[in-house]
């Protein structure tokens, strides 16, 4: 069947009107709206790109089998190069069921552009003033852009001949022998001898081996939450489940609805929950202005505690990374308990998640001494951490600008994200994904795959004049505990300016 031919306006129109559509090489798919609690990446993947070419991004994130059957959901064609749209999202509005049961345009927070920012950044502050109760016209137009769409279509067409080369070069094939056959004899060997030390009451030692197993687990269960193993959806969630809940305790529902966001919306300061982490934590001045987080629906607020622990927060930093297992537990059974829509997999999360705490619950009770015992939470804990210290280094120094829609995937992708260089004899300490360059431009390519390909993005970078960015471990550290330390600085000196306001004040109201 000829699909009709859609204006500009008719985009418009009908996405004001409340529908999800979203362009994929040229095709207007539209989304109903039951899928978006059903989609396996999360509602707010599909929502940031309403209005939007997501070509690279759907073709990047699906299977072939999966983008065959979005076929249905085409309704149009459009002109293309096409224009893009800013997503309501993205200006704040939100479609949600209003009192009368009736799905209704909500504003969840005010657009605004902060002061020596770029024209195209549009951040989020939380809407405290009457407002329409619909987005406009001129909500959903994207501010001005300096990049050239010439260019940026460039860099479009020489990135899907590179996804074509990686395809035919069999890098989608998971290395099952080679590449998981040694993984799994390291796993095996790590809870072995946490099991050895456990039994002749060597505790401390074993609490280094049960974190350096978590470690190591979080690589598969990474890649489980990408289908980037049997890529089959359903069996890589229920090993994701075996991996990451039963073994580690950590929700991988909630860590695919998380990670994704942050793939899509890379180093967004209002959009990308990997970078949300005020009051401890902030990378861009952008956060001392009181943003919204249209992922954690809530003001991340620069208040006086925020003040206090940003000003020295690169001192901080590998103290709060030491803990960060903490926040993962507390942000997957939140996320868990918040889910309306309860598919099969939710059902065998929750069982898997009391699994493990009654596994590692009962390892510590058994221990009979509860300082020994909390000695033995805290170590395999900690021991845990350099994960988390190896996942902000790629993105934590790198740009938090937001270019608007016009900016294409592979541009985004390389401007905020950086890869951590390590010899070959160390490259299991990271998993591979070190690598995470290559991995964010392709995000379904099995790990072991991710040296290969990334040689053929390196020369992808060169031809296009784009930067392939990438850093010792060392230098890594010191670089975003440099970022760190220069925004604890504008944060020190907008202290002292406040104060020295309520100094003036006082003085003149005596």
């Amino acid at each position: 069947m000829l699909l009709p031919v859609w204006t500009r306006q008719d985009v418009e129109s009908r996405i004001l009107a409340g529908e999800i559509l979203v362009v994929r090489h040229g095709l207007v798919h539209r989304i109903p709206q039951k899928w978006l609690a059903a989609h396996p990446g999360g509602a707010l993947a599909i929502l940031h790109f309403v209005g939007r070419d997501a070509s690279e991004e759907m073709d990047a994130y699906h299977s072939d089998s999966t983008l065959e059957r979005m076929k249905y959901y085409a309704v149009a064609r459009v002109q293309v190069p096409w224009v893009p749209l800013l997503p309501p999202v993205m200006s704040g509005w939100m479609r949600k069921t209003g009192p009368g049961g009736n799905l209704t345009w909500f504003r969840e927070a005010d657009a605004v552009n902060l002061p020596d920012a770029a024209l195209s950044q549009v951040l989020l502050v939380k809407s405290e003033a009457a407002v329409a109760n619909a987005p406009s016209l001129s909500t959903i137009q994207p501010p001005p852009t300096t990049l050239s769409p010439v260019v940026q279509q460039r860099h479009i067409i020489a990135y899907r001949a590179l996804h074509e080369r990686i395809k035919q070069a069999g890098l989608y094939d998971t290395p099952f022998i080679s590449g998981y056959g040694p993984e799994i004899f390291r796993y095996t060997l790590l809870a072995a001898i946490s099991a050895a030390a456990y039994f002749f009451s060597y505790f401390f030692i074993s609490a280094v081996f049960i974190g350096l197993l978590w470690h190591q687990l979080s690589f598969t269960a990474h890649d489980l939450g990408h289908c980037g193993v049997t890529h089959n959806w359903s069996w890589d969630r229920l090993l994701g489940i075996l991996v990451a809940d039963f073994l580690g305790g950590i929700s991988i529902g909630w860590w695919v609805d998380n990670h994704n966001i942050h793939h899509l919306v890379t180093n967004h300061p209002s959009h990308d929950p990997d970078i949300q982490h005020i009051p401890f934590f902030a990378i861009s001045t952008a956060f001392l202005s009181n943003l919204y987080s249209s992922y954690y629906k809530r003001v991340m607020r620069f208040d006086s505690a925020a003040a206090l622990f940003l000003s020295f927060q690169h001192r901080l930093f590998y103290v709060v990374m030491s803990l960060a297992r903490f926040n993962l537990y507390a942000n997957s059974y939140s996320f868990l308990l918040m889910r309306s829509r309860r598919a099969w997999h939710w059902y065998v999360e929750v069982g898997a998640l009391l699994s493990f705490w009654s596994w590692y619950g009962a390892l510590v009770y058994g221990i009979g001494n509860w300082t020994a015992a909390l000695v033995y939470v805290l170590v395999s804990h900690v021991v845990a951490s350099p994960l988390h210290v190896q996942i902000v280094l790629s993105h934590f120094s790198r740009s938090t600008a937001d270019l608007g829609p016009h900016e294409s995937f592979p541009h985004r992708q390389l401007r905020t994200t950086t890869d951590v260089v390590c010899p070959p004899s160390l490259a299991f300490v990271h998993g591979g994904l070190h690598l995470q360059v290559t991995h964010h431009l392709f995000p379904r390519l099995p790990r072991h795959n991710l040296l290969a390909a990334s040689k053929m993005v390196k020369e992808y970078a060169k031809e296009q004049g784009l930067e392939y960015a990438e850093f010792g471990f060392v230098k890594g550290n010191e670089e975003v505990r440099g970022v760190l330390r220069e925004v604890a600085r504008q944060v020190s000196i907008v202290k002292m300016v406040a104060d020295a306001e309520v100094r003036d004040a006082a003085r003149a109201i005596q």
